[in-house]
């Protein structure tokens, strides 16, 4: 996620405070970005791009493998 995406999502959250806490919004909108940051910075995520390239590859491989199993169902039948 990008810096604006974490943002958007802080002020949401922020926004879903309820009115009676609302002057603590600005701080719990601070609180909300830092560990969204943090948070999202753990996980071992991948761009959009990077998932597509390897959902390609699998997909590819699948392939192969499926004709590979034929091929050998037919060699067995031959047999």
């Amino acid at each position: 996620m990008d810096k604006e995406s974490i943002d958007n999502l802080a002020r949401k959250l922020a926004d879903a405070v309820p009115d009676g806490l609302k002057n603590m919004r600005e701080e719990a909108e601070t609180t909300f970005r830092s560990v969204l940051s943090q948070s999202l910075a753990k996980l071992d995520l991948v761009t959009r791009e990077e998932f597509e390239v390897q959902e390609a590859v699998l997909k590819r491989t699948r392939e192969k493998l499926d004709a590979l199993e034929k091929d050998l169902k037919m060699i067995a039948r031959q047999q």
